[in-house]
């Protein structure tokens, strides 16, 4: 089973230079994007361009796995969808998603597009991008109630709530993230691991300042998400590493394994002086498994 990606580096679909340069940048997954990054005007030679891309890609041996960011359901999200589905992405972004309902929508026509062209029936798996509106922040809830066999993740964006809050931004005084944005932030991890999928953070919009994104991917990885957005190939290094854990970790967690596995039967051991129970050794067997997918230390 292959571990989930840590870097989700975005890549306009209307830029052959940038298409081209992708696939060198060490992301574990490229997001070409037909919404926000191209204008309006391109979006058919956009489609087109990502289609080939796709195909083009389709035997490489190593390659990032290949997503594509179709535009809203409301717009023209399903004309994206009939023309990339033929080539084969791993998933489709979704944005502005109201709920899971929306997505279950989008499932069942891909249930036709799949069939139209041969592929595996439930093969195109879908990210969400839910916390964009006011309502879809109330709704996380609902993807632990309403699953969505498809889903593989969700994420959240702290750009697109100010606007539709009337907002003036989305941080406070101090200049951190306001409540609000770390409350839709918190709601969407909570979502995603109740609904069994994987939690991605959300991007950082200054990617000339590397000790921030390596601080935030850090308290990322803590609270529990195991990937995050990119908008520039100079991100993907660190977040790479940031979402992969340290050899002080792999040591630690080495040692919990052990000694759990010295004494079995025992639902506490202690280990330097500390007493450790079950939920220690299940974070630590995360820990090794998480450093296992991507190749060990």
């Amino acid at each position: 089973m292959r571990a989930p990606p840590r870097s989700w580096l975005f890549v306009p679909g209307d830029s052959e230079r940038k298409l081209a340069k992708a696939g060198e940048s060490g992301a574990d997954a490229l997001i070409l994007d037909l919404e926000d990054s191209v204008a309006a005007g391109r979006r058919l030679l956009a489609r087109g361009m990502i289609a080939e891309y796709l195909a083009a890609q389709a035997g490489a041996a190593r390659r990032p796995r290949l997503w594509v960011r179709i535009n809203p359901l409301e717009g023209e999200g399903l004309t994206d969808t009939a023309a990339v589905v033929r080539a084969a992405p791993e998933g489709l972004v979704v944005p502005k998603v109201a709920g899971p309902a929306e997505l279950l929508r989008l499932s069942h026509w891909l249930d036709a597009l799949e069939a139209r062209d041969g592929l595996p029936a439930g093969s195109i798996r879908l990210l969400a991008v839910a916390t964009e509106t006011p309502a879809a922040v109330l709704q996380l809830g609902d993807y632990a109630r309403l699953p969505v066999p498809r889903l593989a993740g969700l994420t959240w964006g702290a750009e697109d709530l100010p606007a539709a809050l009337g907002a003036t931004g989305n941080r406070d005084a101090a200049g951190a993230m306001a409540l609000t944005y770390r409350l839709a932030r918190s709601h969407c991890l909570l979502a995603a691991v109740a609904a069994g999928v994987q939690p991605i953070d959300t991007l950082e919009p200054d990617f000339r300042d590397e000790a921030a994104l390596r601080a935030a991917c850090a308290a990322a990885r803590r609270e529990g998400f195991t990937g995050k957005i990119a908008i520039h190939p100079a991100q993907v290094g660190p977040i790479n590493e940031g979402f992969r854990p340290t050899p002080e970790e792999v040591a630690f967690a080495r040692r919990v394994v052990e000694v759990f596995a010295a004494h079995p039967g025992l639902g506490t051991v202690g280990l330097d002086g500390k007493m450790l129970d079950m939920p220690h050794l299940r974070q630590a067997e995360r820990v090794l498994a998480a450093d296992a997918a991507f190749g060990g230390r």
